[in-house]
C-alpha cells in the first residue's frame, strides 16, 4: 500500500502532469469540487440534480486525459488516508503552493492539531455520551478539516467510536476548503454538516451533508437532543418548552456500552468488523 507520504507525492505528480495546460489553482479547485459532488450525490438526493449539473459543467472544461486523472488522484487520496489518518488534502494544498497568505490562509500543521485535540479533549467523553447520546463539535473555520480529523483520531485512541458518537458542524468561507474537508470527512465516515458560510457574519451559502450524517439519520438525532435539552432547560431560559407529552431524549441503545463498541481502525473494515452492530 505504501506510506501516506508516498501517496501524497503521487498526488502532487498527477497535478503537475496536467498543469502545462491548466492553471494549478483552478485544476485543484475543480478536482475537489467534482470529488465532493460525486460523494454527495451518492446519498444527498435533495441536492442531486443541481450538483450533477455543476459536475457536468466542471468536467466539460477538460479533455478526456485530464478527466481520467481525477479518479486516479482520488484513489491516491483514499490510499493515503488508509495508510495514516491525517490531513492529506491540506498537505497537498501546501506542497502545491496554493495557500493564499494575502488572505490570511494558513493551514495548521496536523501535528499541532493533534496536540490541540489531545489538550482540549474531554477527559470522560463516555459520560457525556451516556447522558446525551453523542458528542458534538463545531469548527467555525475548518480549512481542510485537520482539527476535526485530529479530534476523531484522539477519540478513537480513547476507545470512542467517533463514527457513532460524534457529530461535527464545520464552517469555512472558502468553498475549496469546504470541499476538501467534506471529502476527508466522507472518507473517514464522520457524521458532519460542512457549511460554506461566514461564521462571523452568521451567513450560510451551501450545506454539505456527509454520507455518515445522512445514512446515520443524524437530522433526527440532533432534533431529538435539541428537544431534550429544551425540556431540561431552566424555566426562565429562552429555549422553547416542548409539549407536555413530549418524551425525554433517549440515548441510542448502544450508548451505555461505549467501552465495548467495536472501533473501526481503517476506512474499509474487514467483513467481521462491518457485520458487528
Amino acid at each position: 500500500m505504501g506510506s501516506a507520504d508516498c501517496h501524497i507525492k503521487a498526488i502532487c505528480k498527477l497535478f503537475d502532469a496536467c498543469q502545462y495546460r491548466h492553471d494549478r489553482h483552478t485544476l485543484f479547485s475543480d478536482f475537489v469540487e467534482a470529488a465532493a459532488i460525486s460523494l454527495s450525490n451518492s446519498v444527498d438526493l435533495a441536492q442531486n440534480q443541481a450538483r450533477e449539473a455543476r459536475y457536468m459543467e466542471i468536467v466539460g472544461r477538460y479533455d478526456r486525459d485530464v478527466i481520467d486523472t481525477f479518479p486516479r488522484i482520488f484513489a491516491e487520496v483514499t490510499l493515503a488516508m488508509e495508510a495514516r489518518t491525517c490531513d492529506v488534502l491540506g498537505r497537498v494544498f501546501g506542497e502545491l503552493g496554493l495557500a493564499n497568505a494575502a488572505r490570511g490562509q494558513f493551514f495548521t500543521p496536523y501535528s499541532v492539531c493533534r496536540m490541540m485535540a489531545a489538550m482540549t479533549a474531554d477527559s470522560c467523553p463516555e459520560d457525556i455520551i451516556a447522558k446525551e447520546g453523542f458528542l458534538t463539535l463545531c469548527e467555525p473555520a475548518c480549512g481542510a478539516g485537520a482539527m476535526v480529523i485530529a479530534t476523531c483520531e484522539t477519540l478513537r485512541e480513547a476507545g470512542v467510536n467517533y463514527q457513532r458518537h460524534l457529530h461535527v458542524t464545520a464552517i469555512d468561507i472558502d468553498p475549496r476548503a469546504v470541499h476538501m474537508a467534506y471529502i476527508q470527512f466522507a472518507l473517514l465516515h464522520v457524521p458532519a454538516i460542512v457549511i460554506i458560510g461566514d461564521s462571523l457574519a452568521g451567513t450560510t451559502r451551501e450545506l454539505w451533508y456527509t454520507p455518515a450524517h445522512i445514512l446515520g439519520g443524524w437530522n433526527a438525532k440532533l432534533a431529538a437532543r435539541a428537544r431534550w435539552q429544551a425540556a431540561d432547560a431552566p424555566a426562565d431560559a429562552e429555549a422553547p418548552t416542548p409539549a407536555e407529552d413530549q418524551p425525554p431524549f433517549q440515548p441510542p441503545p448502544d450508548s451505555s456500552a461505549i467501552p465495548h463498541v467495536p472501533i473501526q481502525l481503517s476506512l474499509f473494515p474487514s467483513p467481521s468488523e462491518s457485520s458487528q452492530p
